[in-house]
């Protein structure tokens, strides 16, 4: 009897010890969970094809000791262009957000958003991840930890009339996503309205707006297809504009993390995550552009004879941009110059 005693208390501490072992491995491991906050619904190409595909690698390489939690449409509070001060207030762990969404705090970002400077989406996400490395790191983001940095693919004239000359654009009102897509449609002639891509749905349909710029990835979310019945899209090497995109998160949240989750993160970003991201994202232009084709809106394609005459009628943007970078003591031309060689560079090594 004494015997079975003994043996009953050992095994009752030996389940203690092996319990207590449990508790101490797991908090040895220091499991982490992040929440990542954004913008558009979770079903639209973005979040569907390139967020949840990157927090689900970015879970499996941890072993599944970081968890990400995924908050889409804003649903965390706040608004799109307080994506930014969320991430670096750590009110959330991660965003993606457009930096041209908070004016003149990341200027630099502007060089691959002026007209007719990208040409595809993949080789541009790259020359934008050099140059972030080696101009914005450590100066307008310096106060965030950037993930990636990207572009979509070519922006589109989405409108309820048809624009094939610059004179059809006057007076009319588009919507435009930053201060340098606005600048560049005032210059040719419409009314820019700024707002953030989920606004652009309603106003459409109530007429606050007769137009928007967007790549054909954002259409099928945002229904455009179904609201205007013409779209303009600008042929040859460059496009009308694009917009930078960046993945960023709280730089004392990824500090706080253990070397081995910090690789995991470091892992899964850079320039190549960067060029996938931003060829992920153009790949469902295709789709988007086929919805319009089979509603048989109509699709105009411009002549490159018609797109120089609308390069020669956006060159006061590019122009003003450097001039205004250079005031801010920023090297206007230099950024230019810069970018122009990485876009050319990626652009022929594909």
């Amino acid at each position: 009897m004494r015997t079975s005693s003994i043996g009953k208390l050992a095994l009752a501490a030996s389940v203690a010890a092996a319990g207590w072992l449990a508790v101490a491995t797991s908090s040895f491991a220091q499991e982490v969970t992040l929440r990542l906050h954004q913008f558009l619904p979770a079903q639209a190409n973005v979040p569907k094809h390139v967020l949840d595909p990157w927090a689900d690698k970015v879970e499996k390489d941890s072993g599944g000791r970081i968890k990400i939690e995924r908050y889409a449409a804003m649903t965390l509070g706040g608004t799109p262009p307080q994506l930014i001060d969320q991430a670096q207030d750590g009110t959330v762990d991660i965003v993606w957000t457009l930096p041209g969404s908070t004016p003149g705090r990341f200027p630099s970002t502007e060089v691959f958003e002026l007209p007719f400077m990208m040409t595809n989406a993949e080789a541009t996400s790259r020359a934008y991840w050099d140059l972030f490395e080696s101009r914005m790191k450590d100066g307008e983001f310096k106060d965030l930890h950037i993930i990636s940095a990207w572009v979509h693919g070519p922006g589109v004239v989405h409108s309820k009339t048809p624009v094939e000359k610059l004179e059809d654009l006057q007076g009319m009102k588009v919507r435009a996503p930053t201060r340098i897509i606005n600048s560049l449609l005032g210059q040719l002639g419409a009314t820019p309205v700024g707002m953030p891509v989920p606004a652009v749905t309603e106003a459409l349909s109530k007429g606050v707006i007769d137009g928007a710029v967007i790549p054909w990835e954002v259409v099928p979310s945002l229904k455009v297809e179904e609201l205007v019945g013409n779209h303009t899209e600008f042929g040859g090497d460059h496009a009308l504009y694009t917009t930078t995109f960046v993945l960023a998160m709280n730089k004392a949240r990824y500090e706080s993390l253990p070397d081995d989750l910090k690789k995991v993160i470091d892992d899964n970003s850079g320039q190549d995550v960067s060029a996938l991201f931003g060829k992920t994202q153009a790949e469902y232009d295709v789709p988007g552009r086929k919805l319009a084709v089979d509603r048989k809106n109509n699709i105009i394609e411009l002549s490159a004879e018609q797109v120089d005459a609308w390069k020669t009628a956006a060159q006061p943007v590019i122009d003003n941009w450097v001039a205004d970078m250079d005031g801010k003591s920023l090297d206007g031309k230099g950024l230019l110059e810069e970018a122009r060689g990485l876009i050319d560079k990626y652009t022929k090594e594909q």
